[in-house]
């Protein structure tokens, strides 16, 4: 069976995977769950590109998505990241294990595309930063080998998906592949992935660094994100096993049983053994297992010394980046996904045939329930028609002016979307500035707003009747209501448009020209520019497929394959 081949039975294995694990999320309709928020028919506007002033953390995947949506139908769009995600993370983990047979390689494929990770993070609607993940093992391999000739075209490549990924995807992928590039013995290799990194992170790090409000960072929400126990080996044993996700309402149906986690643990801590058994002589051993430790050591960071990470926020607001600590164990994942490939082939080898399958199939079945869209938690749905004659009144007046959306919270839970929480979608569905609450309550602790209009505006909007004469002069032409909220609605003179069983729309007419909190433009278009020129220098030659590059960007080949040099 030639490589090729090889990868394309993983990749078919992987696209098998999203297909169970999405179930009903691939009927017509869309997926929406906490920050997952895709909506139909959508424009690029002022927020695509993180020019309205609020943290640019959709910045550039909500860029990628609209030009998608352009070519097919935005329900289609996400289907296909989704599953474009579970198609990449078993073709590269599998890539990883340099062995001629099938059975290890899948093993580490599945392994890697279906964990409490993968599971967790879905259910928290984090597709971008499972792009970056996706990729991350592609990632590992190259940066391992920055020194070569076409190196740093190659990394630049196994970068593409964490770049689109934007900010959390790009950290994470970014610590990884600096550890293995110094750990490798190639400093000037670290250099280049410095470089690299930096340059794709100018389109979300531009209009960051240039907001009113600056990078922000609240130190007292650590101990909200902090890694927290899913499994009965408390947070670290949880981290160990790849889940410990902050969100108890994201963890899979039924997972953390005793039975199935000590059998998940003992897989766990057997692929690790061999990994460091059978892997010494592959360029990005060493690499990957200090990275592996060093995002366990992160992730761990806000549950065991939660006021160093507090000091550090406090020193510096970029510090709150390693405050969802769980994804920086992305890296250990890599580690046992190969381990696990690793210790199949030994079993081949040996003639256990049944030991190599089992290992592929272990996965799965110790975590049954992110089958079928996360056992029925992640369902297609359609946005209702009330929805749509919002977007066609507000979006087809010609008079200037924002949208407020009340009740003033930033996670809604409709009846159309089975009460699931989602993130409010109104500010990717209007095609003008929607001014929503950005801050996050977690039991009795809230992190602070960042919009700088939500700031403002946020002592009146909370009280469910906010005076039309203050909307007006802060620039509100529209205040959007979920219908089911009673008495909730702009006080003074205002024009209701539209009252349907889900939405109410009021004008407010002669709205102000808003303030000016936007980020200037030209920084912005010089950021974008930069990061396009170098992923269009690092596409390959004509007639070879990008895809086929990311998996070139590995050669697999045995620990104890010896090469003579002349």
């Amino acid at each position: 069976m030639g490589e090729r081949t090889r990868h394309l039975v993983a990749a078919l294995t992987g696209l098998g995977l999203g297909l169970a694990a999405l179930g009903p999320g691939l009927a017509p309709g869309f997926v929406l769950s906490y920050d997952m928020v895709f909506v139909p028919d959508p424009a690029f506007t002022s927020m695509t590109f993180g020019l309205t002033g609020v943290v640019p953390r959709h910045v550039p995947s909500d860029a990628f998505v609209t030009a998608l949506a352009a070519a097919v139908p935005a329900d289609i769009a996400q289907k296909l990241v989704l599953l474009a995600i579970f198609v990449m993370a078993c073709t590269s983990a599998a890539s990883l294990v340099p062995s001629r047979r099938l059975l290890p390689r899948l093993a580490a494929g599945v392994c890697y595309a279906w964990n409490p990770f993968v599971a967790e993070r879905l259910l928290l609607g984090q597709w971008a930063l499972l792009l970056g993940y996706a990729a991350l093992p592609w990632v590992v391999a190259a940066a391992a080998r920055t020194d070569e000739p076409g190196g740093t075209r190659r990394l630049t490549r196994t970068l593409l998906p964490a770049a689109i990924g934007g900010f959390a995807a790009l950290t994470v992928t970014a610590i990884a592949a600096l550890t293995v590039a110094l750990v490798s013995g190639r400093p000037r290799g670290g250099l280049r992935v410095a470089g690299v990194v930096g340059a794709l992170s100018l389109p979300w790090l531009v209009p960051g660094v240039s907001r009113a409000g600056g990078v922000p960072g609240e130190g007292t929400a650590v101990g909200l994100f902090a890694a927290r126990a899913d499994t009965p080996f408390g947070a670290a044993g949880s981290l160990l096993l790849l889940g410990g996700v902050w969100n108890g309402e994201t963890v899979p149906s039924g997972y953390g049983a005793p039975v199935t986690a000590a059998i998940w643990l003992i897989v766990v801590v057997g692929a690790l053994v061999a990994y460091g058994k059978w892997g010494r002589g592959l360029p990005w051993w060493r690499g990957a297992a200090v990275a592996g430790i060093a995002g366990f050591a992160i992730a761990g960071l806000g549950a065991v010394a939660a006021p160093v990470l507090e000091g550090a926020i406090g020193l510096w607001g970029g510090f709150a980046v390693v405050r969802d600590g769980q994804q920086y164990v992305a890296p250990l994942a890599v580690v046992v996904a190969a381990g696990l490939g690793l210790a199949a082939d030994r079993a081949a080898e040996a003639r256990w045939p049944g030991v190599a399958a089992g290992a592929m199939a272990a996965p799965v079945l110790l975590l049954p329930t992110l089958a079928w869209g996360a056992a029925g938690e992640l369902r297609a749905v359609r946005y209702p028609d009330d929805w749509a004659r919002a977007r066609q009144i507000i979006n087809g007046d010609p008079e200037q002016g924002d949208v407020l959306v009340l009740p003033w919270a930033s996670y809604r839970s409709y009846p159309w979307n089975h009460g699931r929480r989602v993130l409010d979608p109104l500010p990717r569905y209007l095609h003008r500035r929607v001014i929503v609450d950005d801050a996050v309550t977690v039991g009795e602790t809230t992190v602070p707003p960042e919009d700088p209009r939500s700031v403002r505006l946020a002592p009146a909007a909370k009280t469910g009747a906010p005076p039309a004469a203050m909307l007006r002069a802060e620039g509100i032409r529209y205040v959007v209501v979920d219908a089911d909220t009673g008495s909730v609605r702009p006080e003074g003179e205002v024009a209701e448009m539209l009252r349907g069983p889900d939405l109410v729309v009021y004008r407010i007419g002669g709205a102000a020209s808003a303030a000016g909190d936007g980020v200037p433009v030209a920084p912005v278009v010089v950021g974008w520019g930069i990061a396009s020129l170098l992923v269009f220098w690092s596409i390959p030659a004509p007639g070879t497929t990008l895809s086929l590059s990311l998996l070139g960007s590995i050669k697999p080949r045995r620990p104890d394959d010896r090469r003579r040099t002349p």
